[in-house]
């Protein structure tokens, strides 16, 4: 079974996705923040990441950019779900390592 790990502030959000994802037939493990996130990622393995972008403690961005810099998430798909539309945060989020940019509706 694919292992996602799903990280937003917002807990409805996270509710919404990992109730989407587990329907679908993946374990999901959900994260509050960046740096709850990166605590876990260090910990377990995941086949994919969806983070949101803004979110206090550590930032999607960083938390990109932290994973990146983990041999075992080198190649692992990390996607932003996030209301950010912008060109700057999404070529900020491209420099940082995300694989792909979903924006909310």
């Amino acid at each position: 079974m694919k292992r996602i790990l799903a990280v937003d502030d917002s807990a409805s959000m996270r509710q919404m996705v990992g109730f989407t994802l587990k329907k679908a037939g993946f374990d999901v493990t959900e994260a509050k923040d960046g740096s709850e996130a990166l605590n876990i990622a260090k910990q377990q393995g995941f086949d994919a990441v969806i983070s949101d972008v803004n979110m206090p403690v550590m930032d999607g961005i960083t938390l990109i950019r932290e994973l990146r810099s983990l041999p075992n998430y080198k190649f692992t798909p990390l996607l932003m779900l996030t209301t950010e539309s912008g060109l700057d945060k999404k070529s900020e989020g491209k420099a940082a390592g995300a694989t792909g940019w979903i924006v909310k509706p």
